[in-house]
C-alpha cells in the first residue's frame, strides 16, 4: 500500500491562440504535484511556458520539461525518422527553455518526461534511450527521468544511475505486457472508474489490462492527461479518492526521498 504518491499532468499544451483539451491549466495545477510543460515542439510557446512555470511556482508543484517530436501539426503523436543524436539535441533544446523560465520564478527543474510518440519510441529504442540518458546525466545529478517501468528507458537509466520515476497511467489502457496501449484519439471515461483504478494500483499494485487480465504494476507517479476529454473531472476524482483513502499527493522528488 502506497501512502504517498506523485500526481502529474501535461500542461501548456497549446500554441499562440490555440489550446488543446478542455481543461484550463489554472484549474488543473491545484490538483497535481508535478507538471510536465510542453516545451515548444509538439505544443507550447514562450508565453505558455512562462505562464505555466509561474503557476507551478505559485502552487509548489514540481517543474518538468515535456519535450516532444518537432510536430506541431500532429501534436507530437507521429513518428519522425531522425537519428538518436538529432532527437536528443531537440530534447536538450526544449529542456533549456523550460529550465530558464523556471529560474525566472525561482523554481528548479525537477524532471524530464518525453511526450507522446517520442516517449513510446524511447521506450523500445535502446540507442535513443542510451543517448538520452547519457545527455541527461550531464545536466544535473538531481534531474529525474519519467518513464514506463517496462521500458528500455527505465532499464538503461537505472543501470546508469540516473534517477527515474515510473508512471502509472490513469486514463490509458494497459496491455498484458505492462505497456500502455497507444491511441491517437482517447475517449471520455467515467472519472470515478479512473479514480478507482488509481486507488487499486496504490493499494494492491495491480491493474486490469485491456484483455481483462490482472497484472502487477510498479510506479511512483500517477499521470493523467490534460488533453483527455473530461481531464478536469478525472483529476478531481483521482485526488479526492486517493486522499479520502489515506494516500497523500506529493512532488516526485519527495516521493523518491521517502522510498529510498
Amino acid at each position: 500500500m502506497r501512502d504517498v504518491i506523485d500526481l502529474n499532468c501535461d500542461m501548456g499544451e497549446g500554441f499562440g491562440h490555440w489550446t488543446y483539451g478542455d481543461a484550463p491549466d489554472e484549474d488543473l495545477m491545484p490538483l497535481i504535484s508535478s507538471a510536465n510543460i510542453a516545451a515548444g515542439f509538439h505544443a507550447g510557446d514562450p508565453n505558455s511556458i512562462d505562464r505555466v512555470a509561474r503557476l507551478a511556482a505559485v502552487y509548489g508543484v514540481g517543474l518538468g520539461a515535456h519535450p516532444g517530436y518537432d510536430d506541431l501539426r500532429g501534436f507530437g503523436r507521429r513518428f519522425i525518422d531522425a537519428s538518436a543524436e538529432e532527437l536528443v539535441n531537440d530534447v536538450l533544446y526544449q529542456i533549456g527553455a523550460v529550465r530558464e523560465f523556471g529560474r525566472r520564478y525561482g523554481i528548479p527543474l525537477q524532471h524530464v518526461k518525453p511526450h507522446g510518440a517520442l516517449y513510446m519510441e524511447a521506450a523500445r529504442n535502446e540507442e535513443l534511450s542510451v543517448k538520452l540518458v547519457e545527455a541527461l546525466a550531464t545536466l544535473s545529478s538531481d534531474l529525474i527521468l519519467f518513464c514506463m517501468g517496462t521500458s528500455k528507458t527505465y532499464e538503461i537509466a537505472r543501470a546508469a544511475g540516473v534517477t527515474t520515476v515510473r508512471e502509472f497511467f490513469a486514463d490509458r489502457d494497459y496491455g498484458d505486457d505492462g505497456s500502455i496501449v497507444f491511441k491517437r484519439k482517447v475517449q471520455r471515461s467515467d472519472p470515478e472508474q479512473i479514480a478507482a483504478k488509481c486507488l487499486r494500483a496504490c493499494r494492491e499494485g495491480t491493474v486490469i489490462t485491456d484483455t481483462g487480465n490482472v497484472i502487477e504494476i510498479a510506479f511512483e507517479s500517477i499521470c493523467f492527461h490534460s488533453d483527455t476529454p473530461g481531464a478536469l473531472e478525472n483529476g478531481r476524482a483521482i485526488k479526492a479518492k486517493l486522499e479520502a483513502n489515506g494516500v497523500r499527493i506529493a512532488p516526485a522528488a519527495e516521493v523518491l526521498a521517502r522510498t529510498r
